[in-house]
């Protein structure tokens, strides 16, 4: 599962309060609280670690350093116009959101956004997760969207405070969880890979990328979803993807038939022990043959090696297949998210 701009994230439950727009049309609220005054605002460079800390704390399966949150907003492709908005508590970041659009399939008509929140635990319930919500919901109303969609933990407080909203229930992800360290992975023995089959990493294509840019997008046209982008731009793969600076070229496996990556799993690491798979996938006419959980159990080889500690990954409910080949490499869910949407009126 490949979520928008690298983070899975969600609204919190809490109390929202009164906007305004500054000179320059950013959104900016001030909620004054009995405890704290709260102020949504722009992504600072300063703020990188406080929002990587954010994330962790609301996520702690994240892969996410300040290095990534400083790179998203950096990066981030014009058309989807990306902001990062953080509150601020009393002088302290304790929550952001992820607010932009998705490109429709053909360019035309209403835009599609994405808000995802996160609020550390040590803050909820005093403002800042509504206060984000709202601010995120005004930008992308001022953008044109005509929908807003938003990930949330699948529990009955945080699927409470959507639906009171006005967000409605649409698919579901399972979160699942592999102990690197004690997992028992199914062994590789280069010489019983099936016939004609190669294992690679993306590191062995760094002067030309291209083949696993063929395969990734292809197999990413069969992935579950709600919103259809349409075929990613090479160019636009190479800065999202293949420079993701949390993507580990080393670590990400390739299954390579008669030159063509057939299959692969791309690997993001934090540096602090996580590994995440970003993406895994077999192109139509090669499946059915296990390439998809050969190259994933050869990258999970490799991170252990590394010494990475956990595996984590995120597959749609309905992807039986994916799902299949996780619990069979040990993998067990850690947590259940929920994806909501909701119309925006204009």
């Amino acid at each position: 599962m490949r979520t928008a701009w690298g983070a899975l994230s969600h609204p919190l439950c809490a109390a929202g309060g009164a906007a305004g727009k500054s000179e320059a049309g950013r959104v900016h609220r001030a909620v004054i609280c009995p405890s704290m005054t709260m102020t949504v605002r722009d992504f600072r460079a300063a703020d990188a670690a406080a929002v990587a800390e954010a994330r962790r704390s609301a996520f702690p399966h994240l892969v996410t350093t300040p290095r990534t949150v400083a790179w998203e907003v950096a990066s981030a492709p014009e058309a989807r116009r990306y902001r990062l908005l953080v509150a601020e508590a009393d002088g302290r970041v304790v929550g952001c959101c992820d607010v932009g659009l998705f490109p429709g399939a053909d360019g035309d008509g209403p835009g599609v956004a994405c808000a995802n929140t996160s609020v550390r635990a040590d803050a909820r319930g005093r403002g800042a997760g509504s206060a984000l919500v709202t601010a995120a919901e005004e930008y992308a109303a001022g953008l044109g969207a005509a929908k807003v969609f938003a990930w949330t933990v699948d529990e009955p407080a945080f699927a409470a405070f959507a639906e009171r909203r006005g967000y409605r229930r649409s698919r579901s992800c399972r979160i699942l969880r592999l102990d690197l360290a004690t997992a028992d992975l199914p062994p590789l023995d280069a010489d019983a890979l099936p016939d004609g089959v190669a294992l690679r990493s993306a590191a062995d294509l760094a002067d030309d990328p291209r083949r696993l840019y063929e395969t990734d997008v292809d197999v990413m046209e069969d992935e579950p979803g709600d919103v259809v982008e349409g075929r990613m731009p090479y160019a636009e793969w190479l800065a999202r993807t293949w420079e993701h600076p949390s993507l580990d070229h080393e670590l990400t496996s390739l299954a390579v038939v008669d030159g063509r990556v057939a299959a692969f799993s791309l690997a993001h690491t934090d540096g602090r022990g996580r590994y995440w798979s970003g993406m895994t996938g077999t192109l139509r006419a090669y499946r059915g043959r296990g390439l998809a959980k050969l190259a994933k159990t050869h990258s999970l080889h490799r991170a252990r090696a590394a010494g990475c500690a956990e595996a984590f990954t995120g597959n749609d409910s309905e992807n039986g297949p994916m799902l299949a080949i996780n619990v069979g490499l040990g993998y067990a869910v850690a947590s259940l998210e929920r994806r909501y949407v909701r119309e925006l009126r204009h």
